[in-house]
């Protein structure tokens, strides 16, 4: 491969808040480069699963490598990372800026800044960033640029005044944003005489490559059948494949300093190698190793069993896979008296879990049930010991804890003035405690520490329809603070249901527990006796709802005739009632616990 000069190399990635436009921005950047042909040339190109095309959301970061040639007349390589606008894939965004020199932030010209802008920008910031600001959909007539300015100035700090004015559905003003980004964005800096190191941006599993890894190249050169080293895992691997994504993959002989691209060395599991590793020459290793990344952790658990309990093998097959291509989700084995063996599972966020939940339905045809969904809580036992409690049903008994706490979080808030309100009353309500609340025009900014425990659930719903959807929200996890929590137990004719159980902050729990067995009343079909439901929290009953026995008409047959035999039958049915009161196991049908399991607030 020819070497590139780095001063004519631009590494770059798109930011935004969810629905600005940055998959769009992606596909015109490609489409004017001639990076695909208009014939291969689909919408959200870079968006290549199933599940991201349907959402309109961009889940996995992705990279593109296109040439442009300049006004000034020299050709310029280009390498684009697409990232995730929402909260629950922060993670991806992280990665992606740290291969990069500079970033494309992209606000709509008709909604302004969002809570996730403005999370994106300050790991943009925090990651040295040159920062180009581009205002999307200026077409449409909703649209305020300068209003929009004014904004990216006064919340962000930024200087807006040369922001690019851009359509991307239209492909309005494209060549300026090109233009911008050779101009404004500063070349990569590396030394290809250097030991070769490398950063590892990412892996993913193909079934016929084996691993193939996203590497960027900061110093040195790699060459295809080199032996490579990682050097925190102290592994050696000889490269089979190099090369590039024009989006296309596209083998090359070898890639230098401050290039991105792909390699594979027959790896055969994604766990084997490491995000944010540091590959060498094995040779000629370098001294030092690149900063990596923090590794994710997970912030919300919850169960997932097979309906049918034959599954369960093909369910942990299917985890397994899914872990190839996303290191941040974790799972081990679990079982639970109720729905049988399955798995614990953590997720970034809720959304994190319903794409996990809704992946293997999907591509694994797997009928699944999945538990309330739960936060890594503390427990401090008298005894000093701390532990991580992950599941409910796991809770020691009271008496042997000293205390609780909870993780907390903080939340940004942006929201149009008139419903300010009522989000103040939600949070409050939650349980929040304010930090800040500023105003931009006539938005307002609010900051929140509110429990994670309280957001899991369904803040994110009831946020979006107290605003009618003009709110968005950001959160980044804040401390661990003690807490007055307890377990709520949930009891079906006296026996516990450990995958209903929860906890919760003592001042809700009889709300919690009142909510859930009334729900439970309306789900559980009628026996041939009655049905105790009760919430407890360990021996103290705290609501109980009573479903009432089928009634048998036992005397039908009794056309008149002496009283004594319908009494005689009555007492009869009496007696076999009061056995299966005794003996009758409830089956709990699996709708009743997919419609239980979907708290109300």
């Amino acid at each position: 491969m020819t070497d590139t000069p780095l001063d004519l190399i631009r590494n770059f990635s798109i930011i935004a808040h969810i629905d600005h436009g940055k998959s769009t921005l992606a596909d015109r950047l490609i489409q004017f480069t001639g990076g695909l042909s208009a014939r291969e040339m689909t919408e959200q190109v870079l968006d290549n699963m199933d599940l991201e095309k349907e959402r309109g959301i961009t889940i996995k970061a992705q990279t593109v490598r296109l040439d442009y040639k300049a006004q000034d007349g020299k050709t310029y390589v280009l390498n684009l990372m697409d990232t995730p606008g929402h909260v629950d894939f922060a993670y991806e965004v992280s990665r992606s800026l740290a291969a990069c020199e500079g970033s494309l932030l992209v606000v709509d010209a008709s909604q302004g800044v969002e809570a996730q802008t403005l999370a994106n920008v300050y790991q943009a910031i925090d990651a040295r960033h040159e920062i180009v600001p581009i205002l999307n959909k200026v077409d449409l007539p909703a649209a305020e640029p300068d209003k929009v300015k004014q904004q990216i100035e006064d919340v962000i700090g930024l200087d807006a005044s040369d922001a690019v004015m851009i359509s991307a559905k239209t492909g309005l003003n494209i060549e300026g944003v090109l233009e911008a980004l050779v101009t404004r964005l500063p070349a990569p800096k590396g030394d290809a005489k250097a030991p070769m190191k490398a950063l590892v941006v990412d892996s993913w599993y193909d079934q016929y490559l084996g691993v193939v890894i996203l590497i960027r190249i900061k110093d040195g050169r790699m060459k295809k059948g080199q032996k490579i080293r990682f050097m925190a895992r102290g592994t050696v691997h000889n490269v089979d494949q190099i090369g590039v994504f024009r989006p296309r993959l596209e083998a090359v002989d070898d890639l230098g300093p401050g290039e991105m691209g792909y390699i594979t060395a027959s790896i055969k599991t994604v766990a084997d190698v490491s995000v944010g590793d540091t590959i060498t020459d094995d040779r000629v290793p370098a001294s030092s190793a690149l900063p990596g990344f923090k590794p994710s952790i997970p912030v919300v658990w919850c169960g997932l069993f097979p309906v049918d309990a034959d599954d369960f093998e093909k369910l942990r097959d299917s985890l397994a896979k899914l872990r190839l291509n996303d290191a941040s989700f974790h799972f081990e084995a679990e079982s639970s008296a109720a729905l049988g063996f399955g798995f614990r599972c953590g997720f970034l966020g809720l959304l994190h879990l319903e794409i996990i939940q809704e992946r293997l339905s999907r591509e694994f045809d797997l009928d699944l049930i999945a538990t309330a969904p739960s936060v890594v809580y503390r427990i401090h036992r008298n005894s000093g010991v701390t532990e991580e409690l992950h599941n409910p049903a796991d809770m020691p008994d009271p008496s042997l804890i000293a205390h609780i706490e909870e993780p907390w979080i903080k939340a940004t808030i942006m929201v149009p003035d008139d419903y300010l309100g009522s989000i103040l009353t939600l949070c409050s309500e939650r349980r929040g405690q304010q930090l800040d609340l500023t105003y931009v025009g006539n938005r307002a900014m609010a900051v929140y520490r509110i429990p994670l425990n309280e957001v899991v659930f369904d803040f994110y719903d009831r946020l979006k329809s107290v605003s009618r959807g003009y709110a968005s929200f950001d959160y980044q996890m804040d401390n661990y603070q003690e807490g007055d929590l307890v377990r709520i137990s949930i009891l079906v004719n006296a026996d516990p249901v450990d995958a209903l159980s929860f906890i919760a902050h003592r001042s809700q729990a009889d709300r919690r527990g009142r909510s859930i067995c009334e729900k439970l009343k309306d789900l559980i079909p009628k026996q041939l006796f009655k049905i105790a439901i009760q919430a407890a929290i360990g021996g103290r009953v705290i609501a109980r709802e009573t479903i009432g026995a089928l009634s048998k008409d036992v005397t039908a047959k009794c056309y008149g005739g002496d009283i004594s035999r319908k009494r005689k039958l009555l007492e009869k049915q009496k007696e076999g009632k009061k056995r299966m009161r005794q003996f009758g196991k409830v089956e709990i049908p699996q709708s009743a616990f997919l419609a239980a399991l979907k708290m109300d607030a």
